[in-house]
């Protein structure tokens, strides 16, 4: 069986076992197992879907997770969804209720409902971060992936200069090589005028790793006409109508996935502690409640 097909297979399957330990045994020999709990199935199967199971891969992919949670405390440690409850209830960002049409989760970023005077860049990436930990649990998301929709509507110079070089390459390593969630597409709208052209007279001097990510990442900007755009990508039911969609409005999306998060804080915590263990949940209740599939 090939990776796609492996990745089918229910958590529970025999032919899956054989992919942990050897993932397992190759943890220990690089010295990538943790100090605390041991490495849970659940946890490596995140990272074997991830990387269609590959193990070489897997492994690459684990040992830069923990090398990143280890070398940024002031991100990683602290997954309180009710320490950054202020800027969720400003309606800044959303997992959407329904998957695309390749079962792909749909994410939402608002940067400019972010203000920077109240929330850190360290604070707001926190809350991409909690989410990204809780979606990467769902075994449909650990082989669709996700895309995400940022909105810069609103994104100033104030915004641009929070984002310093250490924390735009963490930022850049959890897209693309540190994190198991396979990023189908990152899609940018109402960018400023001026954002696609510096991006490109930038783009020749950038080191060729990063190239290589944002050729990976398929980056699309859709500009401030984006609607229509946009319905290439996604089908209506999945968009709000904000986005030119017929989904629950924005407000709606960003409140219930706050409520989410809410939801699962015990769990975040869990993680923010442990992340290799297994993490304890009610398994009579689906991890997101109101998930349904575009048609």
């Amino acid at each position: 069986m090939n990776g796609a097909e492996l990745s089918e297979l229910p958590d529970e399957s025999e032919q899956l076992r054989a992919f942990v330990s050897r993932l397992r045994q190759a943890a220990d020999e690089a010295g990538g197992g943790p100090a605390g709990p041991p490495l849970s199935d659940g946890f490596l199967l995140k990272f074997l879907r991830a990387r269609d199971f590959d193990v070489e891969l897997s492994l690459k992919l684990l040992l830069n997770y923990l090398r990143w949670r280890r070398d940024s405390p002031e991100i990683s440690s602290c997954l309180s969804p009710s320490s950054v409850l202020g800027l969720l209830h400003m309606s800044y960002h959303a997992v959407l209720p329904q998957r695309d049409h390749a079962g792909s989760r749909v994410l939402i970023y608002r940067i400019g409902q972010w203000n920077t005077k109240d929330w850190s860049p360290y604070q707001v990436f926190r809350v991409s971060l909690m989410t990204s930990e809780i979606i990467s649990m769902e075994t449909e998301t650990q082989r669709r992936g996700l895309k995400a929709i940022f909105d810069l509507q609103g994104w100033s110079l104030g915004h641009a200069l929070q984002i310093n070089p250490s924390l735009a390459k963490k930022i850049s390593c959890v897209l693309s090589d540190s994190f198991p969630l396979k990023v189908r597409g990152i899609h940018l709208v109402n960018e400023p005028r001026f954002f696609r052209p510096v991006f490109a007279m930038i783009r020749p001097f950038l080191p060729e790793k990063i190239k290589q990510r944002c050729l990976l990442l398929q980056i699309h900007m859709h500009g401030a006409d984006f609607h229509s755009d946009l319905r290439h990508f996604f089908h209506p039911h999945v968009l709000p109508p904000e986005y030119g969609g017929h989904g629950p409005g924005i407000d709606e999306a960003c409140q219930d996935w706050t409520n989410q998060l809410l939801h699962f804080e015990h769990i975040l915590s869990q993680i923010a502690a442990h992340p290799t263990g297994d993490i304890c949940s009610c398994p009579d209740e689906p991890l997101i409640r109101k998930e349904v599939h575009s048609e």
